[in-house]
């Protein structure tokens, strides 16, 4: 039986909870070739070296041969290249942000407040609480909701489908178990469901507009005219779906890494300020997108001391990256007041997340909130389950428990 590279023990189910051991292992190669052909990049300065490459292709259609790793999000602005997402996502940003809509984040922080002080208070007179159920899912995906022009009642609906697409992934030793096979050829199915039911939405706001983005999307008349249909429905998959996945895990992360570290929660009670560079730290120590599969070298890349041949798979391992003491001094330990933390959390270059300012103020007041008035939370479990996904790495619950919620 072959020996499993540190990358393959990464990737396994068991090692989810704490893959760290296996980044240090990894990062002796920055770059480093895998038994399929794909290569890993776990280094900080490397990886953003290729993030600003324009040799690397975020288009999983250029890549001859190999394993179309992306799934869900093909046809989307993250797997798109220069012009083509470029303009995509001029036409998607004339709805989020400046210089077309520039108040519009700014302008959710009343509701943001009011949903996540909503299931605080929802928490009185309980002595244990589920995070991931009670708090972290429910605020963010509210709000991605709310932003986007989505019903609320059909969260259960969607959300079951998030579920199976993302446990139907897998990029490691196991995806050939027959269990994980079974996941894996469920997501075609779950995947079409989602797209119709966007579909559907997306004509009834073609029909009578609306708010929110996808009706915005729909209707909006922009310089460089409206997306095509086929990609209205692929964008919005996207905008859903990593809309609050991410901010969930982060939101999640953030309760589980203070309780771990009582004395970085103690600064934070005594100095609320420090939630603005906390969540950023929060963010690098556990990054919410632990990988990015869908990268591809155009054509060959001499970087570290490596060749990547063109059109093989890269694998951009930002989790690892945020964890390198050539780049964080300490990174292993939480410090909320860590000097020029310039993490890769939100990536960076063409596809750093838009989303990012939307869910840097859910979580500065999510966290803050949540212990300025939860009363001595206290893990049951640690580490706690986590979720099957390789890239959205996240706790499947956390529970703690509590002495009560105060006004």
């Amino acid at each position: 039986m072959a020996v499993e590279t540190p990358w393959q023990q990464a990737l396994r189910n068991a090692n989810r909870a704490n893959p760290y051991p296996f980044y240090e292992e990894l990062r002796k190669t920055p770059v480093s070739r895998q038994p399929d052909g794909s290569y890993v990049v776990s280094t900080y300065r490397e990886l953003v070296q290729l993030l600003h490459d324009p040799r690397v292709s975020s288009d999983t259609r250029k890549r001859p041969g190999a394993v179309q790793a992306a799934g869900p999000l093909d046809g989307t602005i993250i797997t798109e290249d220069p012009s083509e997402h470029d303009v995509d996502r001029r036409r998607m940003m004339r709805l989020f942000g400046p210089p077309e809509c520039p108040h519009m984040i700014a302008g959710m922080e009343p509701e943001i407040r009011r949903i996540f002080t909503g299931l605080l208070d929802d928490m009185k007179g309980k002595t244990r609480i589920d995070v991931v159920d009670e708090f972290a899912f429910p605020g963010p995906v509210t709000v991605i909701c709310k932003v986007l022009g989505v019903p609320l009642e059909a969260i259960p609906r969607f959300h079951g489908w998030i579920d199976a697409a993302l446990d139907g992934v897998d990029f490691g030793p196991e995806a050939n178990d027959p269990e994980q096979q079974r996941r894996t050829a469920a997501v075609p199915a779950q995947v079409a469901e989602f797209r119709q039911f966007l579909a559907d939405l997306i004509d009834q706001y073609r029909k009578q507009p609306g708010p929110g983005m996808f009706s915005g999307m729909v209707n909006d008349d922009g310089p460089e005219g409206r997306l095509p249909q086929e990609s209205i429905v692929n964008n919005a998959l996207l905008m859903l779906f990593a809309g609050h996945e991410t901010t969930v895990n982060l939101i999640a992360h953030s309760v589980l890494s203070l309780l771990r570290h009582p004395d970085q929660l103690e600064k934070l009670r005594r100095r609320p300020e420090l939630i603005v560079p906390g969540v950023e730290e929060l963010l690098r120590f556990e990054s919410s997108v632990q990988l990015w599969p869908t990268r591809s070298a155009l054509e060959d890349i001499e970087i570290a001391g490596t060749t990547i041949p063109a059109g093989s798979p890269i694998f951009l391992c930002y989790g690892s990256a945020n964890r390198d003491p050539e780049r964080f001094e300490n990174p292993d330990r939480l410090d909320l007041e860590r000097p020029n933390n310039e993490h890769v959390g939100y990536s960076q270059g063409i596809h750093y997340c838009f989303g990012a300012p939307l869910a840097r103020l859910e979580a500065q007041f999510a966290v803050s909130e949540f212990f300025r008035r939860v009363e001595n939370p206290r893990l049951v479990e640690d580490p706690p389950p986590y979720r099957r996904n390789q890239i959205f790495r996240g706790p499947r619950r956390l529970l703690v428990d509590i002495d009560g919620v105060r006004d």
